[in-house]
C-alpha cells in the first residue's frame, strides 16, 4: 500500500493545470449562455476528458509512478504511454480550444482573433500553426520524438538533468502526441486533414515503429542500454531484465492503442464509402490513378 500512498510530489506544472480548468469552466459559462441544452451537454462530456487527459499528465508526473521511474526502467515505460499516449488522446477528445478561447473577455478575444488571423505581423504564426498541424510533420514529429528519448545517450542524460528531462522530455511526449491524435480524432472545431485510409496507415506505420523498438530493447540486445539503471540502491532487478520488461510494456500497450484505434477508422472508412470493397477498390483505385499521373509526368519530361 506504500508503494500507492507513498512518494507523491509536487510540480509547478499543476498550477498550470489548475488555471487551465478554471479558464475552461468560464469559457464552459460564457459558451452555455448563448447555447442549446443539447451543446452544453456535448461540451460538459468533452470536459470530462479533457479533465482526465490533465489527471492523466498529473497521475504520469506527481505519482510514485515518476519517483519508481528514477529506479526502474518499465515503470518509466508506463509514465512514456501515459504522456504520450493516453493523456493526449483524452485531451484531443475533450477539445478545450473553443472554451479555453472564451475564458477571454470579448475584447481581448476579438483583437487576439484579428491578430491571429488577419495581421500581416502573425504571418509567421499562421505558417507555423500550419506546419504544426501538417499530417505528415505530426505523425513524423511523434515517430521522433519516441526515437530519440529512447536513445541511451539522449535518455540517461535526461535521467541526470532534471530541466531536461520535465521540460523538454516530458513536453515533447505530451505535445507530439496532442498533434498525432489531432490527425486521428476529430477535436472540434478541428477535423483530421487526411481520410480514413491515410490514418489507418499512419497507425501501421506508428506501431511498427514502436514494435521495432520494443524489439530492439529486448530480443534483439543481450545487455542493458541505460547506465543509469546500472547502480540504482535497492534494486535487486537486472537492469536488463527491467528493460525487458519495459519493453514488453511498450509492445503489448502498443496493440492496446493500435488495434482498437484501426477499427474506428477502418468502421470510419465503410461508412464513407459503404462496403469493405468499396474501401479497397478505392484504395486501388487511388493508387493506380497515382501511378498514371506518374507516367504522365515521366513521359513529358521525356518529350
Amino acid at each position: 500500500m506504500s508503494y500507492v500512498t507513498q512518494n507523491w510530489s509536487f510540480d509547478p506544472v499543476a498550477i498550470v493545470m489548475i488555471l487551465t480548468v478554471l479558464a475552461h469552466e468560464i469559457g464552459l459559462a460564457r459558451l452555455s449562455r448563448r447555447s442549446r441544452h443539447s451543446s452544453q451537454r456535448r461540451r460538459r462530456l468533452r470536459s470530462l476528458a479533457f479533465y482526465a487527459g490533465l489527471a492523466t499528465l498529473a497521475l504520469a508526473i506527481m505519482s510514485p509512478l515518476d519517483y519508481w521511474s528514477g529506479s526502474y526502467f518499465f515503470v518509466h515505460m508506463i509514465d512514456h504511454l501515459l504522456l504520450a499516449f493516453l493523456a493526449p488522446i483524452l485531451i484531443v477528445l475533450g477539445a478545450p480550444w473553443v472554451p479555453l478561447e472564451f475564458c477571454l473577455p470579448v475584447r481581448a478575444r476579438r483583437a487576439l482573433g484579428r491578430f491571429l488571423f488577419l495581421a500581416p505581423s502573425a504571418a509567421g504564426l499562421r505558417a507555423l500553426g500550419r506546419g504544426l498541424r501538417s499530417p505528415l510533420f505530426a505523425v513524423g514529429f511523434f515517430n521522433v520524438v519516441m526515437v530519440f528519448w529512447h536513445i541511451p545517450r539522449a535518455y540517461d542524460y535526461s535521467e541526470t538533468h532534471q530541466l531536461v528531462h520535465v521540460w523538454l522530455m516530458h513536453t515533447s511526449f505530451v505535445v507530439a502526441g496532442v498533434l498525432f491524435w489531432l490527425q486521428i480524432i476529430p477535436s472540434h472545431p478541428m477535423r483530421p486533414a487526411r481520410g480514413p485510409v491515410w490514418q489507418a496507415g499512419a497507425i501501421l506505420v506508428t506501431n511498427v515503429v514502436m514494435t521495432i523498438m520494443a524489439m530492439s530493447m529486448s530480443i534483439l540486445t543481450s545487455s542493458s542500454w541505460y547506465t543509469v539503471y546500472a547502480h540504482v540502491s535497492g534494486v535487486t532487478m537486472t537492469p536488463f531484465t527491467d528493460q525487458q520488461i519495459g519493453a514488453a510494456i511498450l509492445w503489448v500497450c502498443g496493440d492496446f492503442w493500435a488495434l482498437p484505434m484501426l477499427f474506428v477508422v477502418i468502421r470510419r472508412a465503410i461508412e464513407t464509402d459503404g462496403s469493405v470493397s468499396d474501401l479497397v477498390d478505392r484504395v486501388f483505385r487511388s493508387r493506380h490513378e497515382d501511378l498514371e499521373i506518374t507516367a504522365v509526368h515521366r513521359s513529358r519530361r521525356g518529350a
